[in-house]
C-alpha cells in the first residue's frame, strides 16, 4: 500500500494513537548542487518540536542551521525521551544521494521530525516538522522544504559557519565549488524567525561579484528532499 502526499510543517496527515512503530526511512537529496550536512531524525511526543515556523530559532537549531552541528538537538531530544538517528549517511549527503535508516519508536513517540543544514547556505536547513506517524502499515511518500532559521543574513560569502558569525561555512569537500571576494548579497535579515527559505541567488563571478556561490550550481528552489517512510 502506497500513499503520496506533500508534507507541511505541523500538519497531521493521518490519525494515529500513541503506539510504538518500526519505521524504515529513506531520504533523497533532490537538489542540483546543495549538500545536506549530517541529518538528525527523531520520533518524539506531541510536546516536542525541533523548530516552529514563525518563531525564533532555539540555540540548538541555530547551531545546526549555521554550522551543521546537530549535537544540541540530539541532546534536547534525548532529554525528552525521543527515539532518534544521528547522521545516518555517516557524513554529508551530496546532490542526488539517498540514505536509508530504520527507527523503532517507543510508545508515545508518534511524531517524526528531520533537520539538516543545507550547504552552502548561511542558515538554511532541510526540515520535517512533527509529522504524525500513521498507524496503518504502508509506504508514505512526501517532499521536504528548505527553511531559513532567521538567525543570520543570507550574505552568501565565505565564513566560518560559527553561530552568530556572518558568512557561510565552506568545507574542504566542496571548497573548489565556491568562489571568493564576494561583496555580499545582503547585510541584514529582515525576518528573524524560522521561515521558508528564498533559495540562494549566486552569480557567475567566482573571483568577486555579490555572491561567492555559483548561480549555475548552487541556486535552488523548494522542495529539496524526497522522503519515503515505511510503517511495518
Amino acid at each position: 500500500m502506497k500513499y503520496t502526499l506533500v508534507a507541511l510543517a505541523g500538519m497531521s496527515v493521518l490519525a494515529s494513537t500513541a503506539q510504538a512503530a518500526d519505521l524504515d526511512i529513506q531520504i533523497q537529496n533532490i537538489s542540483h548542487g546543495v549538500y545536506f550536512a549530517p541529518l538528525f531524525i527523531s520520533a518524539h511526543n506531541q510536546d516536542m518540536y525541533l523548530f516552529k515556523l514563525g518563531e525564533a530559532a532555539s540555540p540548538e537549531l541555530q547551531a545546526m542551521a549555521e554550522g551543521g552541528n546537530i549535537a544540541g538537538l540530539a541532546e534536547m531530544a534525548s532529554a525528552m525521551g525521543a527515539d532518534s538517528v544521528e547522521n545516518p549517511a555517516q557524513g554529508p549527503m551530496s546532490p542526488g544521494m539517498t540514505v536509508m535508516t530504520s527507527l523503532s519508536t517507543s510508545e508515545g513517540n508518534t511524531w517524526l521530525s528531520v533537520t539538516g543544514m543545507m550547504v552552502p547556505t548561511n542558515d538554511g536547513f532541510v526540515g520535517l516538522n512533527s509529522w504524525e506517524i500513521p498507524t496503518e502499515a504502508g509506504s508514505y511518500e512526501f517532499y521536504l522544504q528548505g527553511y531559513d532559521a532567521g538567525t543570520e543574513a543570507n550574505d552568501e560569502i565565505r565564513g566560518s559557519g560559527a553561530p552568530g558569525v556572518p558568512g557561510l561555512p565552506v568545507l574542504p569537500f566542496f571548497d573548489a565549488e565556491v568562489g571568493q571576494n564576494g561583496s555580499g548579497v545582503t547585510t541584514t535579515e529582515n525576518n528573524p524567525v524560522v521561515h521558508i527559505h528564498r533559495g540562494s541567488i549566486g552569480d557567475a563571478d567566482m573571483q568577486g561579484g555579490s555572491s561567492d556561490l555559483d548561480s549555475s550550481r548552487h541556486r535552488w528552489l523548494n522542495p529539496v528532499a524526497k522522503v519515503t517512510v515505511t510503517v511495518n
